[in-house]
């Protein structure tokens, strides 16, 4: 068995659509950063990537690179599922905690899931995502960000 672990942080701007797990949040504000700035999905990607021993998601998809500019992370999250099938590595389990103030994101956990699933070709039964509040402390308690953390365990894949 290995384990990853990923985080990621970027700030909430106006002028950007929220997206969060592959799914558009209604808000005010969205996450800004080179691609699409979703947090849940790049701390998942960096997590894959430290338990696979294939270094961080900037290694692969650097923020210079204008090929990455404004892409969808679920397009970067199939890149990944490609390097997991080459080294024959399955995913057992993936928890992600996403940490925001505002807005409420529970409502939209069961498509984010939905959309991981898809991309990873696993059940979304493996896949456990949360939100917090940082208890309007710091940045993320005065809505000027969001952060997200995720860990993974993968096995041999037995194909």
């Amino acid at each position: 068995m290995r384990v990853g672990f990923g985080y990621d942080v970027h700030p909430l701007i106006l002028g950007r659509k929220l997206i969060l797990g592959g799914e558009v949040i209604p808000y005010q504000k969205g996450l800004d950063g080179h691609s699409d700035a979703d947090v849940l999905i790049h701390s998942l990607i960096d997590a894959l990537l430290g338990a696979a021993g294939e270094g961080d998601i900037g290694q692969h998809f650097p923020d210079n690179d204008e090929q990455y500019k404004n892409i969808s992370g679920l397009k970067l999250l199939e890149n990944i599922y490609k390097i997991l099938k080459r080294k024959k590595l399955a995913i057992n389990n993936i928890d992600v905690s996403v940490v925001l103030e505002e807005p409420r994101i529970a409502p939209f956990i069961m498509k984010m899931k939905k959309n991981i699933a898809q991309v990873l070709k696993i059940s979304s039964e493996k896949i456990n995502i949360k939100a917090t509040t940082n208890e309007k402390m710091g940045f993320i308690g005065r809505r000027e960000g969001a952060a997200s953390y995720c860990v993974v365990s993968l096995n041999e894949d037995s194909d």
